[in-house]
């Protein structure tokens, strides 16, 4: 690749750096008015509380929808859903060449079978090792392990050089599936020369090593063996590796394995194609489970985040047809928590105690293990690639922080410190902050995709804190009242603390407004119908302490 005239190297995160998932970045290469563009995955994440409604956050692509002219390809780096789950909602915007693995892309096609509506999306499939150009950008994939089939570092090369971006990695001795961290490849790129290194920074506060999924199956299989009753295991869905981790640890304690959850189901069918599940017993049906004695079943089942319709969930309040489970039973959360679902889990586990079951987590016994690098594997990273930049991403400000700290005292000569939408220059010069690039999230609310703004979100949260009052509001031909005004009220306070019903002291405000009015000003609806608004919501927030959203109808 020849260099092109007054050319830079620039790296934007519009997801996924300061903050734990919607992973999303952009290369950029090229002088500044024509740059060529490089997607590395499109991810999403899950909505918190107070956003009502909302079934998954996308990441603002506006950016990058300008320039759509210039944009050559996405590349999935693995098919974890802060990495590739934004896909059929953002790539119509896109309409660009996609790259996945076999795994991913398998899991894309079932996804879309089980989605109405969604895109069929071409995918060109890249496998381990292969090298592959989009645009400028010359690819070569790196397989790393971490806890799911396929996962893959990037090196990106252009004529300013060559950025590893690692994507999601870990160091694993031996690992459940695929193949160990491709060391060799990492050196080799090291001696010939790294820009750059965009590294995954999730485990960045913890020392050492992180265990081998070998161990966590070896635990597994010990406390399957000494529990007397059934043992339900539920862990992250995409998590292929532990789920043989579990299948393998009950076919040596001698029990046989059911599967509860439409998506663990997908994942495992996909898998199974693929050739990961050989040598496997198969999982038993749902209707076998009564015939099946307690001592002898595994079930891994979905909802190990407190996910109210997830297989677990539904255990936990007895609500499966087939299947049950009872007092002397044993549930074993193989996964960690996500910050933001620790009261969804809690009540489940909550109810699980209830019942009898004995709880197991991460705490007790070693039932999980990261996918991503604690810091003493991030140095041997370091030392493999030797780059002349670090860039921090993957995680919050505390994560982000801390890998650029050790990234400087392991003697990495640049530390760039990004945020998202920090347009960062890479090539030419010192590692630089040259611009910022509109960013932000989008709601998939039911069928629709769209802000905060047009999906109503805002709005939606203030009527889950305050509820809604409509009040409809006549005035006859001299612009007196024809009656009492008409209130609706939802999720309103019913009376105040003297016991007076809200409804008619929002009725007598509404009343009032109308008649501090001169009569010939009554003539502007529009001055009646702000003036009874603010009349029955300061009645309300003085009654009640609260503001409801207010909808005031006014017709002559």
């Amino acid at each position: 690749m020849a260099a092109t005239e007054n050319a830079e190297l620039v790296f934007i995160p519009l997801g996924g750096v300061g903050e734990i998932g919607m992973n999303f970045a952009l290369y950029g290469y090229g002088p500044a008015h024509a740059r060529e563009w490089l997607i590395v995955d499109v991810g999403v994440t899950f909505p918190e509380p107070n956003h009502p409604g909302v079934d998954l956050i996308l990441p603002d692509t506006r950016f990058i929808e300008d320039k759509l002219d210039r944009l050559r390809g996405i590349v999935i780096t693995h098919a974890h859903e802060d990495h590739y789950g934004a896909l059929h909602d953002i790539w119509p915007r896109l309409q660009a060449p996609v790259w996945m693995t076999p795994f991913g892309a398998g899991l894309l096609e079932a996804k879309r079978q089980s989605e109405q509506g969604a895109p069929k999306i071409p995918v060109t499939v890249y496998r381990a090792g292969e090298k592959f150009t989009v645009g400028p950008f010359e690819i070569e994939a790196i397989p790393v392990a971490h806890s799911i089939p396929e996962p893959m570092s990037l090196a990106i090369t252009t004529p300013a050089g060559t950025v590893i971006h690692t994507g999601d990695w870990k160091i694993d001795p031996a690992p459940t599936l695929g193949p160990k961290t491709d060391e060799a490849r990492f050196r080799a790129y090291g001696d010939k020369g790294v820009l750059a290194l965009i590294c995954d920074s999730t485990n960045a506060l913890r020392e050492g090593d992180s265990p081998s999924e070998e161990e966590v199956g070896a635990s597994l299989k010990t406390l399957i063996e000494q529990e007397k009753g059934r043992v339900a295991i539920t862990t992250f869905s995409s998590n292929v590796g532990r789920i043989i981790s579990i299948a393998r640890a009950a076919r040596d304690a001698g029990r046989k394995c059911l599967v509860l959850g439409r998506s663990l189901k997908r994942v495992i069918e996909v898998a199974d194609e693929l050739g990961y599940l050989d040598g496997l017993p198969e999982f038993v049906a749902e209707e076998d489970f009564n015939y099946i004695d307690r001592r002898d079943l595994v079930i891994i089942c979905t909802g190990s985040q407190g996910e109210p319709l997830a297989a677990l969930a539904k255990l936990s309040r007895d609500e499966m047809k087939t299947v049950e489970l009872n007092a002397g039973d044993t549930v074993i959360f193989s996964s960690r928590t996500i910050p933001g679902n620790e009261k969804a889990i809690l009540e489940i586990k909550n109810r699980l105690i209830d019942l009898g079951i004995r709880i197991i987590e991460d705490g007790d016994a070693l039932v999980h293990v990261s996918g991503h690098p604690r810091r003493s594997e991030l140095r041997r990273m370091y030392e493999w690639v030797r780059p002349q930049i670090g860039v921090p991403v993957h995680g919050e400000a505390a994560h982000l922080v801390a890998q650029g700290s050790l990234m400087a005292m392991e003697g990495i000569r640049q530390v760039a410190q990004v945020r998202d939408g920090d347009v960062l220059r890479l090539w030419p010069g010192a590692a630089t902050i040259i611009d910022k690039a509109p960013f932000g999230r989008l709601y998939k609310d039911g069928k629709l995709v769209g802000t905060e703004e047009a999906m109503g979100i805002r709005d939606r949260r203030k009527l889950s804190y305050a509820g809604h009052v409509v009040v409809n509001v006549v005035l006859e031909d001299r612009y007196e009242l024809a009656g009492d005004p008409d209130i609706v009220a939802i999720g309103v306070a019913q009376t105040d603390a003297s016991g007076e019903p809200l409804e008619d002291l929002m009725v007598d405000a509404a009343i009032g407004a109308v008649d501090s009015i001169p009569r010939q000003r009554r003539k502007d609806l529009d001055l009646v119908q702000e003036s009874v608004r603010r009349a029955v919501r300061a009645a309300a927030n003085q009654a009640w302490g609260k503001k409801p959203l207010v909808t005031v109808f006014v017709t002559r």
